[in-house]
């Protein structure tokens, strides 16, 4: 189970995404914990259950058990918290001063991992679920942090990979390619 599984199931119209999956473990300026963490976290993000079950077993070959639980974590707050802040920006701040009244507390608590890696991946997340409030404060929170242009770029480019993946896969098992 891998990445390379992934690879050999994208069909031939997919090459560019072939070639853009097969470059993301040479990304260089991100700790491992970083690079494994936010391909993980935006693979469940996509919700396609082939993308999530080969990422997540490579995965486990580079994440501490805290920051596999971390990253999908991150994939599952964001999941709530991009509808809730998404929507509330479609309603131009209308509910904004309202309370969200949702338990969020795993965010606090950075899935137990170092905090800029936590928002590291919810920034990847927010940028999968499309959520501009939510992708500004994750930003604004790992650029405080100490992470660079270049590495806020790295996520967006992960996240991006990673929804396009999945696309071609869920076309392909859709028509069985």
């Amino acid at each position: 189970m891998s990445i390379e599984n992934l690879r050999g199931a994208l069909p031939s119209y997919a090459k560019d995404l072939n070639l853009n999956l097969s470059s993301l473990t040479r990304i260089n300026n991100l700790t491992e914990q970083q690079l494994w963490g936010t391909i993980l976290a935006t693979a469940a993000a996509t919700k396609v259950d082939s993308v999530v079950v080969e990422i997540a077993e490579e995965a486990k070959q580079h994440l501490s058990d805290e920051a596999f639980n971390a990253a999908l974590g991150a994939a599952t707050i964001m999941g709530m918290n991009n509808v809730l802040y998404r929507t509330r920006g479609y309603l131009d701040g209308a509910y904004d001063d309202q309370r969200a009244n949702l338990r969020m507390q795993i965010i606090g608590k950075s899935g137990g991992i170092d905090k800029v890696d936590f928002e590291f991946f919810s920034l990847a997340v927010s940028a999968v679920n499309g959520c501009s409030h939510c992708l500004s404060a994750h930003e604004h929170e790992v650029r405080e942090g100490g992470m660079s242009k270049d590495q806020v770029n790295e996520a967006i480019r992960i996240a991006s990979t990673m929804a396009g993946v999945a696309q071609g896969i869920q076309l392909a098992e859709a028509l069985g390619a």
